[in-house]
């Protein structure tokens, strides 16, 4: 099909070198980073700024050419490349990279979608604040598609989900209309809070385009321990006797299993201060109050104590908190040289979790001969990421299916932080109940009647593009 035209006018808008055709310099746009999704685009068109993504939005929508929004292209789930059931355009938003404002009395950042997360994260830093949204990807992945995912991480226990930290709002709709809710308020209830339908919508209502965030004070102490557990149980027991003792200082409550910081160690080189152990807690409080030091070692000492751990390791330094954090974030890395995996990004209810992890582990080694657990995750919100190793000829849908029909069993959530994309669109049209698939529809239905906004992401079907 000839999109000469279409290519003329997106030129028009936006320059011509940010309207990229070439095989060479597309590849980026159009797979994603693990290399599991992706297919051909018409180009990539790169705008500058919010008047431009309308026209382009605009200038598609005359054409009748599917979008996909894109920001970093660090999602774990292929919400940000395109799919191969009709001409589609991915519009990066990489080029809408400005830090508006820092407001360090009213505790906001008003920044563009294109912003790298590690970027506003300085930027809040050096105005003594903290944007607390914290993750792995940090470095690459951009506040748009933040927003868009409603991503997760280490500090969710104490801050919560990205909409938490989200107080306002730009957004172009699909016909190119921009809706401007960029206001700083801390309190606002005039209306529908309608935000909060594109936050997590994955680019399939509207497309963000800059975002007031909240900012938090910044904690002046931080403090990092590591202890050995006997079992999900014990663990559970230990954030019980941290939340009466530290409050709202626990800025991180992580479960390791002793499987994933022996992958560590082989394939990475990484060891644990520790010895072997079955399960292990990365436990992390911070504050600005004096004394937060002698409250976690109380706390610690009354865990090993009670034998709620059996060992541990208190960091005495920033170098050493960084270094036993390394070892939970080198775990995914780890995994991939281990073989292939299939990765389930679950959630449960938190007093759920270690009958979940025995009824798991032991549906998986009942039906996938070959396969072993690899479990470890924030187990202070109830998000555990069940990734399951396994021989290169296994089916992984089949394990899938097992995994989460347990995880169904508990009355959990088949994505807790990762989203839906299009490798989850399926399970979820199993998982969710009709009532809420026929919300989703209408939404969907009224705000892209076409279909033409991200097609074939969150939703099984979308409404037919015209």
């Amino acid at each position: 099909m000839d999109h000469s035209e279409l290519l003329a006018t997106l030129a028009g808008i936006v320059g011509e070198a940010q309207v990229i055709t070439a095989a060479h310099d597309i590849e980026p746009y159009v797979n994603d980073w693990r290399r599991m999704f992706g297919a051909p685009a018409i180009c990539a068109v790169r705008p500058a700024n919010t008047a431009e993504v309308s026209a382009v939005v605009r200038a598609c929508a005359a054409a009748r050419v599917a979008i996909v929004p894109q920001g970093g292209n660090t999602g774990l789930a292929g919400g940000g490349v395109p799919l191969g059931d009709a001409p589609q355009v991915v519009l990066s938003l990489a080029r809408l990279n400005r830090i508006r404002d820092v407001d360090a009395v009213g505790l906001t950042m008003l920044v563009e979608a294109g912003v790298v997360l590690q970027e506003a994260q300085l930027a809040a830093t050096d105005a003594g604040l903290l944007l607390p949204i914290s993750f792995g990807a940090q470095g690459s992945a951009r506040v748009g598609g933040v927003i868009s995912t409603n991503a997760g991480g280490v500090n969710v226990l104490r801050y919560g989900m990205t909409r938490q930290s989200v107080l306002g709002l730009e957004v172009v709709l699909a016909d190119g209309s921009v809706v401007d809710g960029l206001r700083r308020l801390h309190k606002d209830n005039a209306g529908y809070d309608w935000k909060q339908i594109f936050i997590g919508s994955e680019g399939t209502l509207g497309i963000v385009t800059a975002a007031v965030l909240r900012l938090v004070p910044k904690p002046t102490q931080r403090v990092t321990a590591l202890l050995a557990v006997a079992d999900p149980a014990a663990a559970l027991a230990l954030l019980a006797r941290a939340r009466v003792s530290l409050g709202d200082c626990i800025t991180a409550f992580e479960l390791i299993s002793g499987k994933s910081l022996a992958i560590v160690a082989d394939h990475i080189g990484r060891a644990s201060p520790l010895a072997a152990a079955p399960w292990f807690v990365l436990i992390e409080a911070s504050s600005s109050l004096a004394g937060l030091r002698d409250a976690v070692e109380e706390v610690l000492g009354a865990a090993l104590e009670a034998e709620e751990a059996t060992d541990g390791v208190l960091a005495e330094s920033e170098s050493q908190a960084n270094d036993l954090w390394s070892l939970r974030e080198h775990i995914t890395d780890a995994e991939k040289a281990a073989g292939p995996s299939v990765k389930h990004d679950v959630s449960v209810p938190v007093a759920d979790i270690p009958a979940f992890l025995e009824a798991a582990a032991a549906a998986v080694a009942a039906a996938h001969e070959g396969a072993w657990v690899n479990a470890f995750g924030h187990v202070g919100d109830g998000n555990i990421h069940f990734n399951v190793v396994i021989p290169p000829a296994m089916e992984p849908h089949a394990v899938n299916h097992t995994v989460h029909e347990i995880v169904a069993g508990f009355g959990g959530s088949i994505s807790a932080e990762h989203g839906i994309g299009q490798y989850r669109t399926g399970e979820l049209e199993t998982y969710k109940s009709a009532p809420e698939k026929a919300l989703q529809h209408l939404l969907k239905s009224a705000l892209d009647p076409a279909g033409r906004l991200n097609p074939g992401k969150v939703l099984f079907a979308s409404p037919k593009r015209s």
